[in-house]
Parts: C-alpha cells; sequence; structure tokens
C-alpha cells in the first residue's frame, strides 16, 4: 500500500491496524447476535443460524437475543437438518405466539420453510447466494444479495418482509451484509463458513454509526445510509485495503455502541475535520 492509491498516509492506515489489533476480539462481541453462531462447528449449521440472526437484528438486542434464541430453541442441536426435513406447517405450529416487532410466527415459519427449500434444492446457502455467478462473471455484490433475498423469500411463499429488504429498493441491506461479513470473513470475531465469496468483493454493513464514520473519513458523500452510501464507503476501506475492505468493520463500530467509545472520539484519533 502507498500514498499514490491511498486516500490516507501510513500513519492513518496504522491507526486503523491499531485499532483492528485492540477491538476485533470476542471479548467486545456481547451483547451481539453473532454470538450465536459460536455455539455451532457445522458451517452447514453456521450458515442458518447466522441467517436467522442477521434477520432478526433490528430492534432492541436484548429483544433480539430473546427472539433468536426461541427460534433456534425450535430448531435443535442441528439447524440446518431440522430445516431440511421440516414443513411449514410444523414450523408455524412450532412458532405459535412468535412476535419480534413487525414480524409473527406465521411469516417466520414461512422464512424458515424458505431456507429448509433453499437447502434441499440448493445444499447450502452459500450455493444458493453464488448461484447467478460463474468463475468468468461475478454479479456485483449489492445485486447478488438482491437475488438471494428475493429467492429466499419466495421459496417461502413471501413477496416481501422485514427480515430481508431489497438492495434494489436502494436499502443498504445492513443486516444482510453483516452475514455475509459473518460468513465470508474469518478471524478471532468473523467464525466464516463460506469458501465461494471472498472478502475482497463483500460490502461495508452501513448503520448509523458506520455511516458517520465513513462519512467523517471522507469515503460517504451521501446524506442518507443507502446502498449507494454503502458502496462507497466499501470503496473507501478498499484503498486501504484492497483484499478485505470489510476488515476494520467490527472494530470501528464499537465506538457508538459501547459505553464510553463515542464516534467523535474515535474521529478526533484521525485528526479529520481540520484545515
Amino acid at each position: 500500500m502507498n500514498d499514490t492509491t491511498a486516500p490516507y498516509t501510513g500513519e492513518k492506515y496504522e491507526l486503523l491496524e491499531s485499532l483492528y489489533a485492540e477491538f476485533n476480539r470476542r471479548e467486545y462481541v456481547s451483547p451481539d447476535p453473532l454470538e450465536f453462531l459460536y455455539h455451532y462447528d457445522s458451517p452447514a449449521d453456521r450458515e442458518v443460524v447466522g441467517l436467522i440472526a442477521s434477520s432478526l437484528a433490528y430492534g432492541r438486542v436484548a429483544s433480539i437475543l430473546a427472539s433468536v434464541r426461541r427460534v433456534l430453541g425450535v430448531l435443535g442441536k442441528n439447524p440446518a437438518d431440522t430445516l431440511a426435513g421440516t414443513g411449514e406447517d410444523v414450523l408455524f405450529s412450532r412458532l405459535s405466539g412468535f412476535k419480534h416487532r413487525f414480524n409473527d410466527g406465521a411469516e417466520m415459519a414461512k422464512f424458515l420453510s424458505g431456507i429448509g427449500e433453499a437447502l434441499r434444492e440448493y445444499g447450502c446457502l452459500e450455493n444458493l447466494f453464488c448461484a447467478p455467478c460463474s468463475p468468468e462473471k461475478k454479479l456485483p455484490i449489492l445485486d447478488a444479495m438482491d437475488l438471494f433475498a428475493r429467492t429466499l423469500l419466495s421459496l417461502g411463499g413471501l413477496e416481501q418482509s422485514q427480515l430481508l429488504p431489497f438492495a434494489s429498493r436502494g436499502s443498504a441491506c445492513k443486516r444482510l451484509a453483516l452475514y455475509i461479513r459473518w460468513m465470508a470473513r474469518r478471524d478471532d470475531v468473523d467464525p466464516g463458513g463460506w469458501k465461494r465469496v471472498a472478502p475482497c468483493d463483500i460490502i461495508v454493513p452501513l448503520d448509523t454509526h458506520m455511516f458517520k464514520i465513513a462519512s467523517g473519513l471522507g469515503f460517504v458523500r451521501r446524506r442518507g445510509a443507502d446502498g449507494i452510501a454503502a458502496s462507497e464507503a466499501t470503496e473507501g476501506f478498499r484503498a486501504l485495503c484492497p483484499s478485505d475492505p470489510v476488515r476494520y468493520d467490527f472494530a470501528l463500530t464499537r465506538f457508538g455502541i459501547r459505553t464510553g467509545m463515542s464516534v467523535d472520539e474515535l474521529l478526533a484519533k484521525f485528526d479529520f475535520g481540520k484545515g
């Protein structure tokens, strides 16, 4: 990396690396739905659990964790096998009374049924995600995410759902991008499991914290955290780390989430906005 291709000096690149070394640790994960993935050694189970956990990751953290726990409780020790062999009627019965903000038990049963159908048809969720791609031609990541969401919901008999927003409608699809980060990357925080999606190709999960950070770093010019802003943020970080543009996501987003770690404090470390 040199300053002809990166917008930052070596010193600022080193600062990002130091933040990664300090905060990209499992001790900083809790409370977070990512925790659930650590209980599953099988990539087949982990990709199912990750999709459920990320899709429900909106609202209060306590409610998110309770909802994920409730859904996983009906799937047993091997969620992938359970869904591949369980029909919608059984899932509907098991999820009677479930409620997570805008999602009820019937919708969740259809969503899980779609996952089960995807497992039967494609073998795994990674194959579904990669189905529209070929070695010669890769879809832009937001297009791939959109097709993944549309196909998965369709397999469950859903036209749309709060669980999986569509990139084609302008959404940054933060939760789906988060899921892909969990599955495509592997380090102390991200458990990995997917082999065909390269870290260099994925997109920053853009929430309000990362939007403020990426804007403060000069990467994002948009006024809102939409899909274009997510792409801008990703390109900014790709200039620093082409092989892994989402490398710093977890460490940076501890600022604004954890007590005593504000986004303003983070940006002050980079001395941005002066002069």
